[in-house]
């Protein structure tokens, strides 16, 4: 567990860290962390966002340098209004506050479940977001 405790800790504290947008992140990371499980894992949605035209942004997240920024309206190209929506639905925001939300946490999220830059095999990355889903949200 402590690898999970570690992601937890770094992303909330990160999260605090920033000012960019009023998003209630804490609402907003079952809500990733569901999403990447629908996605079909980590790896299927590395490939939609590259795909979407986010390639340069998700090397950087994965990569062990430093994070690029997305904006809300790329995530939600990249992701669909159907997506975007089902976040927003699940954390209780609109979906625009989900978008820019999922800028903010996509980014620090993939940060830590690609340590050294490297992919895990799927397995490991749907049971380490299944148990901090559960550590995070009860």
């Amino acid at each position: 567990m402590g690898l999970l405790d570690q992601l937890a800790g770094q992303v909330m504290g990160s999260m605090g860290a920033q000012k960019q947008d009023p998003v209630s992140h804490s609402g907003m990371m079952g809500s990733v962390l569901g999403m990447i499980e629908q996605a079909g894992g980590l790896p299927a949605l590395l490939q939609k966002l590259q795909s979407s035209g986010l390639a340069d942004q998700v090397a950087s997240w994965v990569g062990t340098g430093e994070n690029q920024a997305v904006s809300g309206d790329q995530i939600h190209v990249a992701l669909g209004s159907d997506q975007v929506g089902a976040v927003a639905s699940a954390a209780g925001i609109e979906p625009a506050h989900a978008a820019a939300g999922l800028a903010q946490l996509l980014p620090q999220i993939i940060n830590q479940l690609t340590p050294g830059g490297q992919v895990p095999s799927d397995d490991l990355v749907a049971q380490g977001i299944s148990l901090l889903k559960g550590k995070l949200f009860g």
